[in-house]
């Protein structure tokens, strides 16, 4: 009698969780060793560093999101649309929550998913540390539904000024946190503000766009060496956004950002990109363990601590290092350890749980993109040659180059290829800036 196929379960479609399940799929479901199974709340996937660049309109979402069905299809696994509410470990299934409509019409009804192997691949959320009036007054960049509606948000506003043109009115937008979120909408703003200048908004420039960057910290983008932190300090400066550093949010209202120092800082639209946490469902989620930003706990070999047959990567992953220390939560990390994560399933598979190998974070450098003003960062990172800055051009190149090869891992280099080219096209026939 035939052994009945082992089931794998993904839980969250990012960068970890969507590489996983295609290698996965190309590995074992084309051949129907096993059954591979995505889950995921949207029905689309982007590159989560892109989502700054979908707020300000410099990025279509729409020529760039992956549809999940599409995907799936294509490289012989299953996508299951729900959102994850529990795990039974004893019985081995998951518990995903009913999907209703816009008027609460009943789609799809609660249901589980059996598993041999659970991955759970759920990336972060922005984390407001209970700060008064942020979840009420801020918007947070966390998935593509809330870049656009900041997109929304920010361009009634930009019409709104240039329709009234008030002597000595100014376009205030804060940003909380100085992490590579916060600095790359910063600049971003700038450019947007440019674009919808050249079409047609009238008295928008430059020096009618206040943007205020807030940083906790002795300085911005603390996870990157103090000199491409300086670099992008200076660059922020020179396109005019105010970088306060030291200075703490203790609370938020309808029209600005209070601070510990007594500050006021008036805004007309406010973003919170400070510190990131797992969901709050994770909190223990089915007698894992977790920590104290809800990531689930994991050995070096990315299996829970309390389950080898559940495995966490990504931003939802805590997972520790050689050197005391924990994995960053950077895409590079995401990529990486869903790579690890495969290979530890397939020996898994074979019963080689012996053979089973550990993650070790490889940094490679990191790398900000100041919009079409500037890009900085640092290669090699802390391999044994040290870390090399770059900026300009080449740092350009390379930041492009990260998207590139994630999509080469989703798609192969024939059809990232041509979406290569179809991006050149798009720049000659579709405007500069999203303008609706």
């Amino acid at each position: 009698m035939t052994a009945p196929m082992k089931k794998i379960v993904i839980v969250g479609g990012g960068a970890g969780g969507l590489e996983l399940a295609t290698s996965l799929g190309k590995k074992l479901g084309r051949g129907n060793k096993a059954e591979i199974t995505l889950v995921d709340r949207n029905n689309s996937h982007l590159w989560k560093p892109l989502l700054h660049e979908v707020a300000t309109g410099s990025l279509d979402a729409g020529v760039d999101e992956l549809s999940y069905l599409a995907h799936a299809r294509n490289h012989h696994f299953a996508f299951q649309l729900g959102s994850l509410t529990d795990i039974n470990r004893e019985g081995k299934t998951i518990r995903l929550a009913e999907i209703r409509d816009a008027q609460g019409e009943l789609l799809v009804a609660e249901r589980e998913l059996p598993y041999d192997i659970l991955v759970m691949a759920l990336g972060s959320t922005s984390n407001d540390f209970g700060t008064p009036g942020v979840k009420d007054n801020c918007i947070f960049l966390d998935n593509p539904h809330q870049a656009h509606r900041f997109h929304n948000e920010m361009l009634n506003l930009f019409l709104k000024f240039s329709a009234s043109q008030k002597e000595g009115e100014r376009v205030n937008i804060a940003i909380v946190g100085g992490g590579a979120t916060g600095v790359e909408l910063s600049a971003e703003l700038h450019n947007a503000v440019k674009e919808l200048h050249s079409y047609g908004f009238k008295g928008l420039d430059s020096q009618a766009l206040n943007v205020t960057l807030v940083e906790a910290g002795e300085r911005i983008l603390p996870a990157l060496p103090p000199r491409i932190s300086a670099a992008a300090h200076q660059e922020l400066n020179k396109l005019g956004v105010r970088v306060l550093t030291n200075t703490m949010v203790t609370s938020a209202d309808a029209g600005g950002l209070h601070t510990k120092g007594g500050e006021y800082i008036q805004a007309d639209l406010m973003v919170w990109a400070a510190g990131i946490k797992a969901p709050d469902f994770m909190k223990e989620i089915g007698g894992l363990e977790t920590n104290r930003i809800n990531q689930l706990v994991v050995e070096p070999t990315l299996q829970t601590t309390r389950d080898p047959a559940i495995y966490a990567i990504g931003d939802c992953a805590s997972c520790p290092q050689p050197d005391g220390k924990f994995v960053p939560p950077r895409a590079q990390s995401a990529h990486q350890m869903a790579s690890r994560c495969y290979e530890n399933i397939l020996q898994q598979l074979k019963g080689h749980d012996d053979k089973l190998k550990p993650y070790v974070y490889k940094d490679h450098g990191s790398l900000v993109s100041l919009s079409r003003f500037s890009t900085v960062g640092s290669l090699m990172g802390n391999l044994m040659r040290g870390s090399m800055m770059v900026e300009g051009r080449i740092a350009r190149f390379v930041y492009i180059s990260l998207y590139r090869m994630h999509q080469v891992a989703l798609h192969g280099y024939l059809r990232t290829g041509l979406m290569m080219l179809v991006s050149r096209i798009n720049r000659v026939i579709r405007p500069h800036l999203k303008l609706h």
